[in-house]
Parts: structure tokens; sequence; C-alpha cells
């Protein structure tokens, strides 16, 4: 009799039991999405440093009995009347791995110390020795205000719908550090679609070069720019964050942590810390921010309407944003009388470096003796900058 006590404790515990008392057909399913997200990530290399955490995130919280992540208890906290950071005791007594993981997303340290990453790999030169680029990193941000809009249009919160519309800077740490503020509750679909389209850019922006550019402006050859100093790099990170964290104040973790980093990298004096952060410490938050994104995505929460309205909305978002700064390129294309190809206006976007890669290979093709990428360098740490400009500006209004 213990023998059918134990076998009978050990079923009733296990995670098969549960498949058949409060498992839901939204877990299965989204464990199903975990899986096409894992194939997406590992054999169409579609953003697989991210998307594989993701996915396996994903799996994780919707396993039934587990227990890694307890979405209630976020409900809760973010529910209560006077939340403060003692709410967040029910979380540190009964959360499981996952809800520890989350701490980070909540408090937006990862997305910062990505951040920080991103700085200590980025060359701010291009856009230096040619300061215009900064108006086409503004004007890709067209898609972030005409996706709010649009959200509102569809009854979403102001809230939200500033959330929805920053999938359009095609920035994934700048989204993820937003709707953590804003709208926590749609995490996992904003970062989702953040970063899927991030990975089709090479499928979503060709289309739209051929459309709004012509074959003689693709072909355009632009002139190497000047040499920046040494000096023009350590000084550019310093006066960027106390403009831009004076103007802005909200958006000054996300500013100060990639002025930071490229700070680091530019000094010259300080090489360990900047490998660190470009290697080490970026996996490490890499990791851990990819799989607490991936434990948001629960079936009750994620498979509804609204979902498929922020995956249509980020894809108009990002389109847009692709057009807006295409339609600056062309105009500063003419304001020069042919000398800036208006191809780089679409790497305004800031999914670097693959936007300006994809604009490089667009001019290639109009002419084969065509390099863009440097100069395509120029607007895309510029939409860095704008996109988190942007967030700054919808956390200062709705936040």
């Amino acid at each position: 009799m213990e023998i059918v006590k134990i076998l009978s404790k050990l079923w009733n515990d296990s995670g098969f039991a549960a498949l058949f008392v409060g498992f839901g057909w939204q877990n299965a399913v989204m464990i199903a999405i975990g899986c096409v997200l894992l194939y997406l990530a590992i054999a169409k290399k579609f953003e697989p440093l991210l998307l594989c955490g993701i996915a396996f995130g994903c799996i994780l919280t919707n396993l039934p009995g587990a227990g890694l992540y307890n979405q209630e208890l976020w409900d809760n906290f973010m529910n209560a009347e006077h939340a403060d950071y003692h709410s967040y005791g029910a979380v540190f007594k009964n959360g499981g791995l996952l809800d520890f993981f989350y701490f980070g997303v909540k408090t937006s340290i990862y997305p910062c110390l990505i951040f920080m990453g991103v700085g200590a790999m980025t060359d701010f030169g291009p856009m230096l020795s040619r300061p215009k680029s900064l108006l086409l990193g503004a004007a890709a941000q067209m898609g972030v205000f005409a996706a709010f809009i649009g959200a509102l249009l569809l009854k979403f919160t102001p809230e939200q719908a500033a959330s929805i519309g920053i999938i359009g800077g095609a920035d994934g740490p700048t989204a993820i550090f937003l709707t953590s503020k804003l709208a926590p509750e749609l995490l996992g679909a904003i970062a989702v679609a953040a970063y899927s389209y991030m990975a089709l850019i090479p499928l979503i922006q060709p289309p739209f070069m051929k459309l709004l550019t012509t074959e003689k402006q693709r072909a355009i050859k632009m002139e190497q720019t000047r040499v920046v100093s040494k000096t023009e790099k350590i000084i550019f990170p310093i006066v960027v964050t106390l403009f831009v964290a004076l103007l802005l104040p909200d958006t000054a973790p996300l500013i100060g942590c990639l002025m930071l980093g490229n700070l680091l990298k530019e000094t010259g004096v300080t090489d360990r810390l900047s490998d660190t952060v470009q290697n080490a410490l970026m996996n490490i938050v890499t990791i851990l921010l990819s799989v607490s994104v991936g434990a948001t995505m629960v079936g009750s929460n994620f498979l509804t309407v609204q979902t498929l309205s922020i995956i249509v909305l980020g894809v108009a978002a990002f389109i847009l944003s692709t057009c807006g700064g295409l339609i600056g390129g062309v105009i500063m294309c003419k304001l020069t009388k042919g000398k800036i190809n208006p191809l780089i206006g679409s790497a305004g976007v800031s999914a670097v470096p693959m936007a300006a890669r994809v604009a490089n290979k667009e001019g290639q093709k109009a002419n084969p003796s065509n390099f863009l990428l440097m100069h395509a360098m120029g607007p895309n740490v510029a939409g860095v900058i704008g996109s988190a400009i942007a967030a700054g500006f919808l956390l200062s209004v709705f936040g």
C-alpha cells in the first residue's frame, strides 16, 4: 500500500497529471509556438541569440505544474493601490525561477545593460563625419508615432499605444524598456514582434526601397567622409548624455548606458572594461533578458485579438519607419543635388548593423561598385539615439 501511495503521489505531483487539470489549449498552442520560434532561430537564423531564449522561456512558462513564472503575482502587484518595492514580497515568497529573472526586466536593468553593450560595439564616427545623418535617424521614427495613433484608434490605452508604437524604432531593448514601464501586460507580444521584424529586415525593407527610390538614385556613389578625431569621439558621448538627459530625464537610463559603453570603447584606457561589456556582460544579460521576455508569453494572456492587433500594428510601424527614412533620404538627395544616396535613409531604423547592410546590398544591386555600408552606419546609429529619445518622450508624457 505504501508503494501505491508513493506512486500515486508522484503521479499527482507530475506535470502529466496537470495536463488533465488546469492545462488549457492556449498553453499547448504556446508550447507549439515556442517550438516554431526555436526552429526559426536555429534553422533560419532569425535573431538566434535572442529568439532561442525567448522561445525556450515561452515553453517553460507554459509547462503545467512547473510554477516557473506566476503571472498572477505580477498582476496583483500592478493592481495594488499603493504598489512599492515592499509589494515585491509576495513574488519573493511565492515566485518561481523565471519570476526572479523577470525582476531585471521589471526594474529595466536588462535593457539598460544591453544598451551599454550596444554602445561599446558602436562607432559613432560615420555619424559625426556627416551630422546630417541625425536628420535621417529622426525621419525614421515616423512609424513610432503613426502606430501610436493607430493603436489609439483601435481602443488601446495611451500607455499601451505608446508601447506598441515604439516597435517602429526597431530597437528591442528600447521596446522592452518602455513596455515594462507603461504596459507590462503586453511585454511578450511586443518583444516578439520587435525582434521578429528586426530579423526580417532583409525581407521587409527592399520592396519599399524600390518603391520610393529610382534606379538612378540607388546607383549614386557617395564620397568618402572625413576622418573623425579621437577627441571628437570621446567628447561626443559626454555631450549627448548631458544634453539628452537634461532635455528628457526619463531617457537618461538608456542614453546614459549607451554612451557609457561607447565612452569605454573610445577612451583607449578602458579596453578591459569595454571587452567585458561587449562580450561577457552582453552575453549574460542577453540570456536573462530573452528567457524573461519569453516567460511573459503565458497562453491565456498571449492568444488574444489584442495580440494579433499588436503584430499587425508592429509591422505597420516598422514599414512606416523605413518609408520615413527613405523619404528623408530622397529629400536630402535632391537638396544636395545627388550627393546623398537615399537608400541610407532606410538604415535610420536602429537595427544595428543589419539595416545598414541591407542598404549596402540594395545599392550594389543598382551599381556593383557602390559601397554604402559606412555611409549607412551614420543614420543607423542615429536611429539608436532617436528611438531612445522617442521612448523618453513617450515615457515622460504617459509615464
